[in-house]
């Protein structure tokens, strides 16, 4: 099968979206598929406006043009350059990655429509916030009724996208090697007797919360005894510098390790030495640095309404919780109840999450079967 995948964001861009497209795409590569990506973003040595590169066995097509910080975007030539790519490529599926702001998924959504071409579009994001006039927008251009096969990352996710669209909402979730994960050595201690090992790894942006997180592990801190916590945050981003101030501010300049950036491979061995991983976004679509997590043995804290209830079971792998009250009383009560981070733990390094790629792939074998039969209807 020829797959072109289009994105905003890929590689060597880092985030959520990137690394699931790219984890995606080379996958089917490895599965035996001819695999494009259509991307506004840069390639490491700048090559955009068409440029074609090899990556993991996947021919990246660098769509983008020259812009100040690399912004993934092209709307003078990103739409000649797509639909010449769709002619050159002529795919049997188009697969679009949408996120919150997606100018360069959408015109590739648009075109591909437009030509005939079998198309997914799947939601990366939680669309709070903007569902009025997405609605009001899709109904007056007539795109609730789009011929194609939508999908988000979660049931949470595709209830959003349902409101907008006068068509089904499939969820089509995210994978991960799930031997990678799989729970290292490290200590089998409950917390009970040291300090609770808290760890969160994210981009530091608003979005994500950090500053927020921060300031909940300082009220449950003043709840417990001394060094009672400790708390490692994996991650860079604009919100880095507020972050470490508030760490100094809250007086956790002790208990807070703050790494910036780190590999899968190091982000692993972290979670090796870790009891609990916290996720305090309030719009996650799915949650993949959770899921890594939870693949990993730790006991995952998180929002509920979230993403996170694709493989978050609350009080079997982790505690769901309704606000940032509500996370301060779980790292309160995971300190003090050893035997309930004892029963979580040993659960999450006995079971493991079924979101393995050989599992994601075929549900997007599935997707791309739906696209292929709502396009001939369409035709």
């Amino acid at each position: 099968m020829r797959v072109v995948h289009v994105s905003d964001c890929y590689p060597p861009r880092t985030g959520g979206i990137e690394s699931q497209v790219g984890d995606l795409a080379a996958r089917q590569v490895a599965a035996g598929d001819e695999v494009h990506v259509f991307t506004a973003t840069p390639g490491e040595d700048g090559s955009h406006g068409g440029q074609v590169e090899l990556r993991d066995g996947v021919r990246v097509h660098r769509m983008g043009t020259r812009l100040p910080f690399d912004m993934p975007v092209n709307p003078v030539s990103g739409p000649k350059l797509l639909r010449s790519g769709f002619g050159d490529v002529a795919p049997d599926v188009v697969h679009v990655h949408a996120g919150m702001v997606s100018p360069f998924a959408f015109d590739g959504a648009r075109l591909a429509i437009a030509s005939g071409l079998p198309t997914v579009i799947t939601w990366h994001c939680m669309l709070d916030g903007m569902l009025p006039a997405l609605r009001l927008g899709a109904r007056t251009t007539s795109w609730n009724r789009v011929p194609a096969a939508l999908t988000a990352v979660s049931a949470a996710a595709a209830k959003r996208v349902a409101d907008v669209f006068d068509a089904p909402v499939e969820v089509l979730r995210n994978g991960l090697d799930m031997a990678q994960w799989r729970p290292a050595g490290g200590s089998d201690r409950s917390g009970e007797h040291g300090p609770l090992r808290l760890v969160a790894t994210m981009r530091m942006a608003p979005r994500k919360r950090a500053v927020p997180l921060v300031q909940i592990v300082a009220r449950a801190a003043r709840t417990l005894p001394p060094d009672r916590l400790r708390l490692t945050l994996i991650g860079s981003g604009p919100s880095l510098g507020r972050v470490r101030s508030t760490v100094a501010e809250l007086g956790l300049d002790r208990s807070a390790e703050l790494t910036g950036r780190l590999d899968r491979a190091a982000v692993h061995m972290r979670y090796a030495d870790a009891d609990v991983f916290l996720a305090p976004a309030e719009l996650e679509a799915f949650g993949i640095a959770a899921l890594e997590a939870r693949a990993s043995g730790l006991v995952v804290v998180g929002r509920k309404g979230t993403g996170l209830a694709e493989f978050v079971q609350d009080g079997v792998d982790g505690l769901l919780v309704d606000g940032d009250r509500g996370m301060t009383e779980a790292i309160v009560t995971l300190a003090r109840d050893g035997e309930l981070l004892a029963r979580l733990k040993a659960h999450n390094r006995a079971v493991t999450p079924t979101f393995d790629w050989v599992d994601v792939i075929e549900s997007a074998r599935e997707q791309y079967g739906r696209a292929r039969e709502i396009a001939a209807h369409a035709g």
